[in-house]
């Protein structure tokens, strides 16, 4: 992932799942930054909605893991895709929590004060398995600057410090996901896994995103589908 010339400073470290991820912050000139612009490397959302090899670009739509998902990192997993082009994907799961951090702790560790009580609510998720030392907040509208990728309707991906300093505040998005790390497939490796019956896709939404438990999402998200995910033993690859 390019990132210029950026410099990254760690500023602390986390035991999450046994395996040690470090929370760094990248100093890009005078702007303070969670993580690296990655989504430049695969365009930005006004790329996304043509026609790519056996289907579309799904930028914007959700990712639903088939019932027999053979990588256990996505096992029932749904995943926003935050963008999407020929040259590969990038998402955040959405549905998983990770218990062994506190967005307090995080906030601590990035030496941002947290005066806001409201925030003990809120949960970090596993974004995915690439590059964990990064953070995204996966959030309404409502909120921009100008590192913010604007997604697709009333969403958009912010990966800078200031929102969670906002957010801390009790102010930011109304509706955010905050993740650490997310997953990223080469060029034409998400449509092969499509075709492979590994992942349905589906058009995203707010309540799905946001308002619903993370344990719940899997299922609700194949009621959006309009079946259930027990009926299925791998056939279909997208809807």
């Amino acid at each position: 992932m390019g990132g210029g010339n950026t410099t990254s400073k760690i500023l602390g470290r986390v035991e999450i799942e046994g395996c040690c991820f470090a929370i760094s912050r990248v100093l890009d000139g005078n702007r303070k930054v969670i993580a690296l612009g990655l989504m430049k490397q695969y365009g930005k959302s006004g790329e996304m909605g043509e026609q790519v090899g056996t289907g579309e670009y799904l930028g914007g739509k959700l990712l639903v893991a088939m019932p027999g998902m053979r990588d256990p990192r996505f096992s029932q997993s749904v995943v926003y895709i935050c963008a999407h082009n020929e040259d590969g994907a990038m998402g955040l799961v959405i549905n998983r929590v990770i218990d062994s951090i506190t967005f307090p702790e995080l906030l601590e560790q990035l030496g941002i004060a947290r005066p806001a009580p409201t925030i003990e609510d809120i949960q970090v998720h596993f974004g995915g398995p690439v590059e964990s030392s990064r953070g995204f907040v996966l959030h309404s509208t409502d909120f921009s600057n100008e590192a913010t990728l604007h997604v697709d309707r009333g969403v958009s991906v912010t990966a800078t410090v200031d929102i969670l300093e906002q957010i801390a505040l009790g102010e930011g998005p109304q509706s955010r996901i905050l993740a650490l790390g997310y997953a990223g497939w080469r060029s034409g490796q998400l449509e092969n896994e499509i075709l492979a019956n590994g992942w349905l896709h589906v058009d995203a939404d707010a309540d799905l995103l946001f308002d619903i438990d993370c344990e719940d999402k899997w299922e609700q998200a194949f009621t959006k589908l309009g079946f259930a995910p027990e009926l299925l033993s791998g056939e279909a690859g997208h809807a």
